[in-house]
């Protein structure tokens, strides 16, 4: 296995523990959100996140801490195909 596909391993190990450790932490609420105030599809509430995460980045906030950011912005990205599937999976 050449450098780069480790280091591709290694940065998805990083996004899965991080995933895992926030979906625990804060009890699946990207795919089964609370729903107290916003009743939309998790599907929209992710693109939602991921909207004020790149505004906040075209605004000039939350670029300090680049990694934080990309980390956060893959996430939900991977949360958002996760959740993609869950919906084709309930789906007629």
């Amino acid at each position: 296995m050449n450098s780069t596909t480790e280091r591709i391993h290694q940065v998805l190990a990083r996004i899965e523990t991080l995933l895992v450790e926030k979906n625990a932490a804060y009890g699946n609420s990207a795919l089964d959100p609370v729903r107290i105030f916003s009743k939309s599809a998790p599907t929209e509430q992710l693109r939602v996140r991921l909207d004020d995460k790149l505004s906040r980045v075209a605004r000039g906030r939350g670029i300090e801490d680049t990694e934080d950011v990309l980390l956060d912005l893959v996430g939900y990205l991977v949360l958002l195909l996760v959740a993609r599937d869950v919906d084709r999976e309930v789906a007629p």
